[in-house]
């Protein structure tokens, strides 16, 4: 099952993949994508990590605490006493939110919390870009909940970072969830030219961190604008 899965999240087309995977034993394969979450190949990682949203909310459908069982197993894996490395962890738990509304009222929280500096945050510069991944998808997918719960007050240090690829998906987020306060960050980043992959539309998208900032501080001026004009 490992080899012929890791076949089909490497196929140049996704959907008649996805539809295999959709057929085979739910439990079964969902283990399998989480060993798929350990791949350092973007578009590998982020076709597992969509794939686990998708199945896990049809699994939540016929079993609930089987679903929660795994969103638990995800959380674990972020455990330091777990001896995992959580690789891909904060991806898929944002992909199952970002599919199914019951799981993100009940875990939203949990994702923020690994921003938080007072809370579980996350201090592997790679685990954070696996987070803000994550953060990015579920606040395009559910803002409100995700500034509910105080998404938009944790970006200082990820823009902070000595991480430029870290810094990059932190302006994708901030412009998402518009957040005035990163302003400064995003201006010093508008020249920095180190490529951010984001998993998108079953595809991969590659830009200049640069780039993302721009869109950001535009996403800031118009809701100036917008607000200006009420």
């Amino acid at each position: 099952i490992r080899r012929r899965l890791s076949a089909l999240l490497e196929a140049d087309d996704f959907h008649p993949a996805l539809h295999e995977l959709r057929k085979w034993p739910r439990r079964r394969v969902l283990r399998a994508l989480l060993g798929s979450l350990c791949e350092r190949d973007e578009k590998h990682k982020g076709r597992a990590a969509f794939a686990i949203g998708l199945l896990t909310a049809e699994l939540a459908g016929e079993d609930m605490e089987d679903a929660r069982e795994l969103m638990r197993r995800l959380m674990w894996s972020l455990n330091e006493e777990s001896g995992s490395s959580g690789w891909g962890a904060p991806e898929a738990m944002a992909e199952i939110m970002a599919v199914h509304e019951g799981f993100a009222e009940e875990y939203a929280h949990m994702l923020v919390s690994y921003m938080r500096e007072d809370g579980n945050y996350l201090e592997n510069p790679f685990l954070q870009r696996d987070l803000l991944r994550g953060v990015g998808r579920l606040s395009g997918a559910r803002p409100e909940l995700m500034k509910k719960h105080g998404a938009d007050l944790h970006f200082r240090s990820f823009l902070e970072s000595t991480d430029r690829v870290v810094q990059g998906l932190a302006a994708w987020c901030a412009g998402i969830l518009e957040v005035d306060e990163a302003r400064p960050g995003l201006e010093s980043l508008v020249d920095e030219e180190t490529e951010i992959v984001l998993y998108r539309g079953q595809g991969l998208l590659k830009c200049p961190a640069g780039h993302l900032a721009r869109e950001a501080l535009e996403r800031l001026e118009k809701k100036a604008i917008s607000s200006a004009n009420r």
